[in-house]
Parts: structure tokens; sequence; C-alpha cells
């Protein structure tokens, strides 16, 4: 069954066919980047407007490259929380138009139940129950998965998410926007131990996490130092070691205090080298596989949405059109 799977959440106007849950036929997506690139971050108002010039083009082209047609499709799945609302309703409003003329059923999807199935489109027999670390720009969860898509939320952050610290950090430093890939660049060749920048929340008992205390004292440590500031990469090595420690250490101690069968990253964030590395280290030391989707699964893309959607199909979750988009749902 061929699934259409449609995310405007944030800065991706994204589209993909997926067969059966698992095989991707197509995968579009439309970045944004260069368009919120001068002023250091997301710019809803504008995410927004480019999905309306881009959305009808994206989808015609996943379509297309699926070498499909439209009679092809058995539903669609789309991306209606949580994100930023006037994103959210471009790609809501286009899925809602094709379920019509199409007569199709469709489904809402939850942006982070996508990311957590990104994995199980890329490895085969994933065990339950696993512990998901969803890393991105928005988000950052410990998630406790079982068998039959049940969640349990461990954990999310109190403040900022990680990929917002990372580009707020990268602006900091004059380095560009997006911040992540950036940071993990110049910190792949720095000292990690220059500066001892705090572990928010590293020791609190529980699984939540805060980055806004993290990132405000690399702002205040790079106002201080003046001319005396050390290499950009010392600092950028410093402040993602800072990061990861915490993420690697709630995930590994959620792991082993709930008997994890697996440990599974996803999000924007897993695509970083020294998250991977790490939590794959930790993961072997306890004894525990690591998995972690491509990294065109990790960023938001429309695929992780079919995938998931076609599971709900077959549960027989159908929505009518009068469905809302939500900027902010639980996973659980």
């Amino acid at each position: 069954m061929n699934i259409l799977g449609i995310d405007t959440s944030c800065d991706e106007t994204a589209a993909a066919v997926v067969a059966d849950g698992k095989k991707i036929l197509s995968n579009i997506v439309a970045s944004q980047v260069d368009l919120h690139q001068k002023y250091g971050g997301i710019v809803p108002e504008l995410a927004s407007r480019k999905h309306v010039e881009s959305i009808n083009y994206i989808i015609d082209q996943a379509v297309t490259d699926a070498g499909i047609s439209f009679d092809e499709i058995g539903a669609i799945a789309v991306t209606n929380r949580p994100g930023l609302i006037g994103a959210l309703l471009v790609g809501l409003s286009a899925a809602k138009s094709i379920a019509y003329c199409y007569n199709l059923p469709f489904m809402g999807i939850n942006h982070i139940e996508g990311h957590v199935y990104a994995n199980f489109m890329a490895h085969d027999n994933l065990p339950f129950p696993n512990i998901c670390l969803t890393v991105a720009g928005g988000h950052t969860l410990l998630i406790e998965v079982h068998a039959g898509w049940k969640y349990s939320l461990l954990g999310t952050t109190q403040d900022d998410a990680a990929g917002e610290a990372y580009d707020k950090v990268s602006q900091y430093l004059g380095l560009g926007f997006p911040g992540g890939r950036i940071i993990d660049e110049y910190a792949s060749k720095g000292k990690d131990t220059a500066i001892g920048f705090p572990r928010p929340l590293l020791n609190s008992g529980d699984y939540q996490f805060s980055f806004s205390g993290l990132k405000t004292a690399v702002r205040y440590y790079v106002d201080k130092a003046g001319e005396k500031l050390p290499p950009i990469e010392d600092i950028a090595a410093s402040f993602q070691t800072a990061v990861v420690d915490v993420l690697v250490q709630k995930t590994i101690r959620a792991a082993k205090e709930k008997n994890a069968k697996a440990i599974t990253l996803t999000g924007g964030v897993a695509a970083n080298s020294q998250l991977r590395q790490t939590m794959h280290q930790a993961g072997v030391e306890i004894g525990v596989e690591v998995y972690y989707p491509p990294i065109q699964l990790c960023t938001d893309n429309a695929a992780m949405i079919a995938g998931i959607g076609y599971h709900k199909y077959r549960e027989g979750l159908r929505d009518g059109l009068d469905l809302n988009a939500y900027a902010t749902a639980s996973i659980a």
C-alpha cells in the first residue's frame, strides 16, 4: 500500500511516498536554510509563506519520482502536531484537499512519532522496549518505546532544545546557521577540556533536560573573554562535549533502569558525529545496541510520516476534514 506523507512542521517542505511502511519510493525535502540564515533562526511567518509557494510542487515531485499516479495512493499521512502552527496548516490544508479530491483516507500524525519511527525504516527487527532519544532544533525528549507503537515519555527539555542551543551558540560565535553541523565541524578540531562549561541537570536524578543555562554560560564566557578569547574550536568542542555528556548519561541511565533492549537516536541532532560515537561506546559498555537512522532520515522529512502512517492506517486511524493543527502535543 502506498502512503503519501506530507510534513511542513518547521522550515522544510517535505513530501514522500512509502510502500507498506518501509520501502521509500520518493522522499523530497525543500530546505529553507538560505531564507532564514541571515536571521540566525527560523522566522515562522517567512517559513509559512515559503511552504505555500512550494507545497504543490513538492507533492507533485514526490508522486512523480515514486513512479506512480495519485490514483495509486492508498492514504495520506500528514504532520498536524507539534510544530509552527502556520507552517503545519499549509501541509494539513494540502493533505485535506488531495484527500477530498481523490476520496482518500487521511491521518494526522505526531511529528515526534515520525522521528521515532525513522529508525524502524532503517533497521529490521528493532527490539522492544527501547529507549529513544529524540534531539532536534525544537525537541529534546527521552521516550520508552513499546511494541504496538505505545510510548512512555520519560523526560523532556524544561527550556531550550539541544538543537536550539546549538543554533544560538553558533550565532554567538559568528559561525552561521544552522548551528548543529557547523559546531560539530569546529568541535572536531578543538580541545573539549579547554573550558569547563556546566552540565545542566546531569545529576538531577530524573530524565529532564535543560540547555538554556549552558547556552547562556557560553555567551557570558565569550563576552568576558574579550580579546583573550581562546580558539573558537576549543569553545565549540567544550560546549558540544557538555551537551553530549548530558544526553548520553541520561539515556544510558534510562536504558539500565528500564532494562531496555536497545537505544535509538533520532532527530536532526542525531546526525552529530560525537553524539553517535559517544552513545555507541556507552552502549557497548552496558551491552545495549545503539541504532540511528541515515542522515536523510534524521532531519525533518515526510518518509517517516508516511511510514508510521501506514501502521496507523492498519490500526484503523482515520481523521475527518475538520482535523486541526496544534503547536504543542505530547507523544504519550
